[in-house]
């Protein structure tokens, strides 16, 4: 046989006999942690598009991140955001040119300098607060990146050229507490939103030292940190609070489990706070923190085989000490070179599906019961689910406070992060999955969960280039119908109902698919 007839010869062997389907298995006596939500913040978008004059679009907006409605097609709205992040300002607003910081990272405080407050203060983020609650979102958490400027060292909201200590004065830890407590309290009689977490500091461990200047944010040692929290704790005992306090969001998952680019002091977050026998820092039995660790996933999603191993490693340090994981925060950095890097937005598939791979990995091999994105709205740059023309800075506000300009555009990240988001809801376990296939973080990954209703909904990512056979089963041999909805870059396909299927289909090249089990 010759070596044209050898080739045809294969050529037809493939045409007859295609790629066999890769089989995923659900292992429904294999429950995994319970997925609490999926969000994104406000900051520091909300604060300007609140006040745009055009409700039409704020409406979009809002639609888009919030919404659990579909059309007259059966296609989603929007991705059901079940947890809304509020930043809670630290007035650098106030403070014009002098705060040191980047004009539209400003924020405004509630509190003014003779102690009274004025509610209202961070109108456009209160806003979108209520138009998430009016929309069904579950769960809101306020932040905070520095204290109030009236309690920091520097009277700034930002730290530069301090150093690695918490920029808040020694005699102000309580006053910084109860400032929280009156501003959770006062947000909530008057715009009748109940904040259901906090987050005191935002990065403690800052390797990068916040130098600023660029955003509000301060360093803090775990010892200052706990300090804070403790003086917290009180003061919502005292006002018989039950809103959970969350520490530390770590900028980085190697200073949960160790030292990295930082000291001592601010390393092993994880054993810090969790582990009784730190004695001086020890939070596990404050009443007000739940055995939580919040960490963003910045800095650790290359190289592949890496963000699986650190993963897992976290996922097993945490439960010797029983503690959760929720990955708080990310967007895309320098270092993501994948898809290069966060400079300029991107509204296809290539950040969308980087994304999602990141996802898989903290929820499947990392066990996180809650992951958000940072930004909501952003601008030319890739932190952001939804980009904004104008509208984003001070100097296109108004007379009168308003910002008059400004439209956005959702993109195919945010509706990957739907794929998750719009159909795992709070309450949902996510079950182990069995595949035919050894793991593929080029190929094709799938994961699964069951809503607290009973329904079962797996997403799956295809991050080939070529369309990929899949079998979907349920180890119960249980015979279901799924429901299956698409993002890709298709025209049309962004959470697109692409029809039903008895586990038996083919993912096209570059796409995600959740498929939702019918009664």
């Amino acid at each position: 046989m010759n070596t044209k007839t050898t080739i045809l010869s294969i050529l037809f062997m493939l045409a007859v006999c295609p790629t066999a389907a890769q089989t995923f298995t659900i292992q429904a006596d294999q429950p995994r942690q319970t997925i609490r939500h999926f969000g994104a913040s406000d900051a520091w978008s909300m604060q300007y598009i609140g006040l745009w004059d055009n409700e039409r679009e704020q409406q979009q907006v809002a639609d888009w991140l919030f919404s659990l409605q579909t059309d007259a097609n059966g296609q989603p709205k929007g991705i059901g955001l079940s947890l809304w992040r509020f930043n809670l300002g630290a007035g650098s607003s106030e403070q014009g040119r002098n705060a040191q910081i980047n004009a539209s990272n400003r924020t405004e405080c509630l509190l003014q300098a003779d102690g009274s407050y004025d509610w209202s203060r961070q109108a456009g983020q209160r806003r979108f607060l209520r138009m998430a609650r009016r929309h069904g979102v579950p769960h809101f958490l306020a932040f905070l990146n520095s204290a109030p400027v009236y309690f920091t060292q520097n009277g700034l909201a930002t730290n530069t050229g301090r150093g690695g200590t918490i920029n808040l004065r020694l005699d102000c830890y309580d006053d910084f507490a109860r400032f929280i407590a009156t501003a959770l309290k006062g947000i909530e009689e008057r715009d009748s939103i109940h904040f259901d977490y906090l987050s005191p500091v935002n990065e403690p461990d800052g390797h990068w030292n916040w130098t600023g200047p660029k955003q509000e944010g301060s360093p803090a040692t775990h010892r200052e940190i706990a300090r804070l929290v403790r003086s917290i704790d009180s003061v919502m005992t005292r006002q018989q609070m039950n809103t959970q306090i969350l520490v530390d969001e770590s900028s980085d998952l190697r200073c949960v489990l160790g030292i990295y680019q930082t000291t001592w002091e601010r390393g092993h977050a994880l054993s810090t706070f969790f582990n009784p026998d730190s004695t001086a820092t020890y939070l596990g039995n404050t009443p007000h923190v739940p055995h939580v660790m919040a960490a963003h996933s910045y800095w650790t999603n290359t190289p592949i085989p890496y963000m699986r191993r650190l993963r897992q490693q976290l996922r097993d340090e945490l439960r010797q000490l029983g503690v959760a994981y929720w990955q708080t925060e990310l967007c895309i950095m320098g270092n993501d070179e994948e898809i290069g890097g966060g400079g300029g937005y991107d509204f296809t598939m290539k950040t969308a599906l980087y994304v999602a791979r990141v996802i898989h990995h903290d929820l499947v091999f990392g066990d996180a019961e809650s992951w958000s994105w940072w930004r909501a709205v952003g601008g030319d740059y890739k932190d952001g689910l939804i980009r904004a023309y104008g509208g984003l800075s001070p100097r296109e506000q108004q007379a009168d406070g308003t910002i008059r300009s400004g439209r956005c555009e959702a993109s195919r990240l945010m509706w990957a992060l739907g794929n998750y988001s719009r159909f795992v809801r709070p309450g949902a376990v996510r079950y182990e999955v069995n595949s035919s296939a050894r793991f593929d973080p080029y190929g094709v990954m799938l994961s699964a969960y069951r809503n607290a209703n009973g329904q079962w909904v797996a997403v799956a990512i295809n991050y080939s280039q070529e369309p990929q056979p899949l079998q979907l089963n349920l180890s119960t041999q249980q015979a279901l119908t799924w429901q299956m909805y698409r993002t890709s870059d298709t025209d049309g396909e962004t959470l697109r109902p692409v029809g039903t299927t008895n586990g038996n289909t083919t993912l096209p090249p570059r796409c995600i698919v959740t498929f939702v089990a019918q009664p």
